[in-house]
């Protein structure tokens, strides 16, 4: 379809900056102008591509154009980084991401910082529940993502990365006050609990798994990784916190393991475009060794 590029740029940036005055600023034009560009996409389209909300969204037939703008503004990026490898001013390939909160908190920045400094990529991370990540995906939001869903999206290629290992522990006053001093599994579904927003199910599927049950007592909500585990630490409840985030703290006394031998596995997977670039590529190929040397395997 004969989109313009600079309509194709235009795009993106205003789905990234939320409102006309933003992407306009960002792109050194007026808002008149990002507004006449998109309203020539449609006419182009012949269908509506973007909400005017604030931010806007973009409507179902905006998400596939919208794929198809990153996928171009990817591949020219990549031309230009390789045209200007090995000079002073080299190219940079801006890759957004969707990651999972615990992901981004243990283990997955150290992946991408063992990608090489001439790569020229940047990054834009979006944090997204992993069970939700694919749906930046589908919006073209994002061009690649760990995920907890096996099932390809449409478009993009699919691969197992390893299963994050969760503990159920609680803090040793925490114990004393509520799980009698001994861990007693008939009291936790009645204890405080910790969950990391109303989507976070892993207490539940603990319990269910661990004694049939559901949790009914007080419940916090915590939106940050590393807060979370230090919510439970400080005894608000007992909480499933990663093990890379909860192993030092057990093994000081720190922290007590309400079921040592019943851990939560998470599988994840790392989904992205099906499309050949060099950057891409790259990250994707550290994102695995990164989980390969850091998660259980699958």
């Amino acid at each position: 379809m004969p989109f313009q590029f600079d309509h194709l740029r235009t795009l993106t940036a205003l789905v990234d900056e939320g409102t006309f005055e933003s992407a306009a600023r960002r792109l050194h034009v007026t808002a008149s102008a990002v507004s006449q560009r998109v309203r020539a996409m449609e006419q182009t389209a012949g269908k509506v591509l973007v909400q005017r909300t604030n931010p806007v969204r973009t409507t179902a037939a905006g998400d596939a154009v919208l794929r198809y703008a990153r996928q171009v503004l990817l591949l020219d990026e990549d031309t230009a980084a390789e045209l200007r490898m090995g000079d002073r001013e080299r190219g940079r390939v801006s890759v957004p991401l969707a990651v999972n909160a615990d992901s981004l908190s243990t283990w997955f920045l150290e992946a991408l910082a063992d990608l090489p400094a001439e790569l020229g990529a940047v990054f834009e991370i979006h944090r997204e529940d992993e069970e939700h990540t694919t749906s930046l995906l589908r919006s073209g939001t994002v061009m690649a993502a760990v995920t907890s869903t096996p099932e390809a999206v449409q478009g993009c290629a699919v691969a197992g990365l390893g299963a994050m290992r969760y503990h159920a522990v609680c803090s040793p006053g925490f114990d004393d006050e509520y799980l009698g001093g001994r861990a007693d599994p008939e009291l936790l579904p009645y204890a405080p609990v910790v969950n990391f927003d109303r989507r976070d199910d892993l207490q539940d599927r603990f319990l269910r798994e661990s004694a049939g049950a559901e949790p009914r007592g007080p419940r916090h909500y915590i939106p940050a990784s590393e807060d979370f585990a230090r919510t439970v630490v400080l005894g608000f409840g007992w909480g499933v916190v990663p093990e890379r985030q909860c192993s030092a703290g057990i093994a000081a006394g720190r922290l007590v393991a309400l079921a040592p031998d019943r851990p939560v596995d998470v599988r994840l997977y790392w989904q992205r475009w099906n499309l050949r670039s060099p950057v891409l590529d790259a990250v994707s190929e550290a994102v695995r060794a990164g989980a390969a040397a850091r998660l259980h395997p699958l």
